[in-house]
């Protein structure tokens, strides 16, 4: 079953959002503690509206990573190199989405000419990005950077 990483669409976003909500619910635990005002601060922005908006951004890029044609992550970054979102589905985690998502954030980052790209990680993915290149930036452990 392989992996496609591809731009997003206004039509993903149902698949996109449940994606985000369940990722952050289920796997960001140790994030977010399962605090309910914790919580609802992680999802208040993805709704719909929102991915509408996200995938309309002038200086952003918005993927989607599907399997069987399922959205199976998301993963956004800015012209300046911020990478903002890389969430996977439960289910699909540990699969290799994660590196997919973020190697294609990468590639489309250096055809803009990006040189560095930076990220704030959650406690959960830290290892991961850690692994994938990315360094601390000063005493903050999770704002992470990486050059391009």
């Amino acid at each position: 079953m392989t992996i496609q990483v591809r731009q997003a669409t206004e039509a993903d976003a149902p698949g996109a959002i449940c994606t985000l909500c369940r990722s952050i619910t289920e796997l960001c635990v140790s994030d977010h503690q399962n605090d309910p005002t914790e919580v609802e601060g992680w999802l208040g922005n993805k709704t719909v509206e929102a991915w509408h908006k996200w995938i309309k951004r002038d200086d952003a890029i918005v993927l989607v990573a599907e399997r069987n044609r399922k959205v199976i992550g998301i993963g956004m970054a800015t012209l300046s190199g911020d990478i903002l979102l890389n969430y996977v589905h439960p289910g699909a985690r540990f699969g290799g989405v994660s590196k997919a998502i973020l190697a294609t954030l990468e590639e489309v980052l250096r055809s803009w000419g990006v040189q560095s790209c930076r990220l704030e990680s959650t406690i959960t993915a830290r290892s991961f990005y850690e692994s994938c290149g990315f360094r601390p930036e000063g005493d903050d452990t999770l704002m992470l950077s990486k050059s391009l």
